[in-house]
């Protein structure tokens, strides 16, 4: 069974906050209702309509958007809000009754070079998973049918998954000219078919993510400096490594030496110039941010 957290997130409207999950919520569109009666096919938007200050409803992949009227200021209901929606999720409560299931989902992939030569990465136009998964063979992949499917092909070395892409790794012996077209259409087919693209029981990649959370899973204790390096590295480092179809994990934090430890996963890992770029990148910004709490940063191959 899912097991649903909830991220609280502001907009730039001050009157809506966003809801963010873990797990994706609906698979052939977005929705929004603007009332109880218009939220007919939504169980979780006509219970939050019985909250007296809701006016609206949004509901995409992975958030739910919530309009307030002036009643009320969402500092002093948010949490409440956001621990009623986990509880709710997590019950296993029908979120939205979608129509249309046997057509196909309206899906585009684009096929995108990263700077590691061995490593493609494959964008849809749709988010597709709600957090990082990374399989480095096919025993890995019990829980991902689509990484499964990718691994039958024996050039497949490894298979990221975050967000809206797939990054895949090969070997060798396979040139992409050859082999893009035949991995897009089939990650294309696959997302369009509306399977099941890692399996709710998977566990993500990425334990160290924080913010202002309402959870019911066990969260990663960080002390004070460790916690300000992954928000740094949510902040600063994570948008610019994703757009190169990869990811960087926080490992550990060495008191006594002041030695940062990463993860590199996806494009980056194995990447020729990844581990220096880096590294070094990486460790300007931390020495600059946060002064004689960090000597050096080591970055490590997932």
């Amino acid at each position: 069974m899912k097991e649903y957290s909830i991220t609280v997130v502001k907009t730039n409207n001050p009157n809506i906050l966003k809801f963010e999950t873990n797990h994706l919520l609906v698979h052939r569109k977005n929705y929004e209702y603007k009332n109880i009666d218009e939220a007919k096919n939504s169980p979780l938007a006509q219970q939050l309509f019985y909250l007296p200050f809701i006016k609206t409803v949004y509901i995409s992949g992975d958030f739910i958007g919530l309009e307030r009227f002036d009643i009320v200021q969402w500092e002093d209901v948010k949490d409440e809000v956001a621990q009623q929606l986990v509880e709710y999720l997590n019950a296993g409560e029908p979120i939205v009754i979608e129509e249309d299931t046997d057509k196909p989902i309206p899906v585009t992939v684009y096929a995108e070079v990263t700077p590691n030569p061995s490593t493609m990465k494959f964008v849809a136009s749709k988010k597709i998973v709600g957090a990082a998964f990374e399989f480095k063979n096919i025993d890995e992949a019990r829980d991902s049918k689509l990484a499964t499917a990718l691994f039958q092909f024996p050039f497949v070395k490894q298979v990221f998954i975050d967000e809206n892409y797939v990054s895949v790794s090969k070997f060798e012996v396979a040139e992409w000219d050859d082999i893009t077209i035949e991995l897009r259409e089939l990650i294309r087919n696959f997302i369009a078919d509306g399977k099941e693209i890692v399996a709710d029981t998977a566990k993500s990649n990425n334990p160290t993510q924080v913010s202002e959370t309402v959870t019911t899973q066990p969260t990663m204790d960080l002390d004070e400096t460790s916690q300000e390096i992954v928000d740094i590295l949510e902040e600063y480092v994570k948008p610019a490594v994703a757009s190169d179809g990869g990811n960087i994990m926080f490992k550990s934090y060495d008191t006594e030496t002041k030695t940062v430890n990463v993860i590199l996963q996806g494009a980056c890992s194995g990447c020729p110039s990844s581990t220096f770029t880096l590294k070094n990148g990486i460790e300007t910004m931390l020495k600059n941010m946060m002064g004689d709490k960090v000597n050096e940063v080591v970055a490590l191959n997932g």
